[in-house]
């Protein structure tokens, strides 16, 4: 069995612009801009010609470089003796100088934009209007073009980044933008390939590398990333023979009086994810409850201020889960309040944080020590409000709560205070399941009680999490995903040992 991961060795995202200074970049380090043009329409042309290898192809040029990088596409399709019709929208006087370079070489016929260029024949679009920089939505006839293309289910191959789509928020520009099966970028990704909906709207991305050196990064300050376990695997803490189960941490997750499930979701993911031990705090109702459900698991009885204060009392728990099974009450602000006084590390999930709607300062004010807060889209604009820009919204979070923000979605969103921010790419779909919540949440305490910081073990979380789902397939429920989780961990042990072994 085989973990999943990115195709390609640069994690870091770039925005539009980034991207832009490291072209630049990469022209002062002398590599000239016509050979970069060059190498990425030769990349896109084998792409195709990898995945189409049948049937007639059709190349959109825009007036940019994107267009450039369709006209080097077009001729070496059909140095590969393809039948490539070319459309160029725009006026060809219009061109920039690298992309007018490259038309005068193309040996084909440069026909005008129109809707009936669209033949029967046709097994494959190239999308090479406009790049991922676009900053105005598409024109009334590129749309309606654009929806023959979908009506007729043609595959698209987008060149950087599906046309209409902005490159730096993952949304369409005027809600409307190209649907991809394939995605050809450059270099790096870019922060709309990871984001909802580019995410969906690129299909499967593939980074080509054209010849930009790694010099090209040097000055360009790069704060989000793909989530990768090159990332942060070096970082986990790994069983060793000299460690007792308190040197692996103790979680102590709060119980819920009216979703058992939802804490016994938590708490099980807590010990898969490391901890050596786990103890859920229950009231006298619930405890025969769960000490019934929850074998491996310690259950406690706290059924007031004065029980969780000896709870906390205990210097050998080191990390506190609460929220998971929450509803948003007066009761459970201010247990919150008391854990979060307790020099421990915190991980609030669902009710913990919702419950601070009203005055979100007050929950704010209070995180003095690693805490970690795991909110739905619903659950953040409670406390932070509404946004257009997903990633800024988390770091902007993040650095307001003094705490790491888990923004949990397909695209979740790992920001902490410092600025840095990681974008996770391997959720499936059907991880959206009730559940799928608390045992993230789970995740995310199991392996800071073992000893990693708060933003590692997060994003080590998040990513298993997805991985874990994709282990099992269609048809996922909550309770399939510990087991699974501890598989991953497993197939990552033995990736560090092979990698210490280098």
């Amino acid at each position: 069995m085989k973990l999943s991961g990115a195709d390609h060795n640069r994690l870091e995202l770039l925005t539009p612009s980034a991207m832009y200074m490291v072209d630049k970049a990469a022209i002062e380090y002398g590599t000239d801009s016509k050979t970069l043009m060059y190498n990425a329409g030769v990349a896109v042309a084998n792409s195709v010609q990898k995945h189409w290898p049948y049937g007639d192809i059709l190349v959109l040029c825009g007036p940019g470089n994107n267009g450039g990088d369709g006209f080097v596409a077009a001729q070496r399709l059909v140095e590969y003796g393809r039948n490539v019709s070319l459309v160029l929208c725009g006026n060809k006087d219009k061109l920039s100088s690298d992309a007018r370079y490259f038309a005068t070489r193309y040996q084909g016929e440069i026909l005008p934009f129109c809707t009936s260029i669209l033949s029967e024949n046709i097994s494959v679009v190239i999308d090479a209007l406009f790049g991922a920089g676009l900053s105005r939505p598409l024109n009334a006839d590129i749309i309606e073009f654009m929806n023959m293309v979908s009506d007729r289910q043609i595959p698209v191959c987008a060149v950087d980044v599906p046309s209409g789509l902005c490159g730096t928020t993952g949304k369409p520009l005027g809600n409307t933008s190209f649907r991809a099966s394939r995605t050809l970028t450059f270099f790096c990704k870019k922060v709309g390939h990871l984001l909802q909906p580019g995410r969906q709207l690129c299909g499967i991305v593939e980074v080509a590398d054209i010849g930009i050196s790694k010099k090209a990064l040097k000055n360009i300050k790069i704060s989000a990333y793909e989530n990768s376990p090159t990332l942060w695997l070096h970082k986990m803490k790994w069983p060793h023979h000299m460690q007792h189960k308190y040197l692996r941490g103790h979680v102590v997750v709060m119980g819920s009086d009216q979703y058992i499930g939802a804490t016994k979701l938590a708490a099980i993911s807590a010990a898969r994810g490391g901890a050596g031990l786990v103890t859920v705090a229950a009231t006298e109702n619930t405890m025969p409850i769960y000490q019934s459900a929850l074998t491996s698991i310690m259950v406690k009885h706290v059924s007031n201020e004065m029980g969780l204060d000896r709870l906390l009392s205990d210097k050998r728990i080191n990390v506190v889960l609460t929220g998971p099974g929450f509803h948003p009450e007066d009761n459970v602000r201010k247990h919150v309040l008391k854990i979060l006084s307790a020099n421990k590390a915190v991980v609030l999930d669902a009710g913990a944080i919702t419950s601070f709607s009203a005055n979100s300062a007050e929950l704010f004010n209070a995180i003095s020590g690693p805490c970690v807060m795991t909110p739905h889209i619903g659950e953040f604009k409670q406390i932070f409000g509404d946004y257009d820009n997903k990633l800024e919204a988390a770091r902007e979070a993040s650095i307001r709560s003094n705490s790491v923000i888990v923004l949990k979605g397909s695209d979740t969103v790992i920001a902490c205070p410092n600025g840095e921010a990681i974008i996770n790419s391997n959720a499936p779909a059907w991880l959206a399941t009730a559940g799928s919540g608390d045992v993230l949440a789970g995740l995310v305490a199991g392996l800071m009680a073992t000893g990693m910081q708060a933003f590692d073990a997060a994003a080590a979380a998040v990513w298993i999490h997805g991985e874990a789902a994709n282990m099992f397939g269609v048809g996922l429920i909550a309770e399939d995903i510990p087991v699974n989780s501890a598989k991953v961990m497993s197939l990552l042990y033995n990736q560090y040992l092979q990698q210490q072994a280098v």
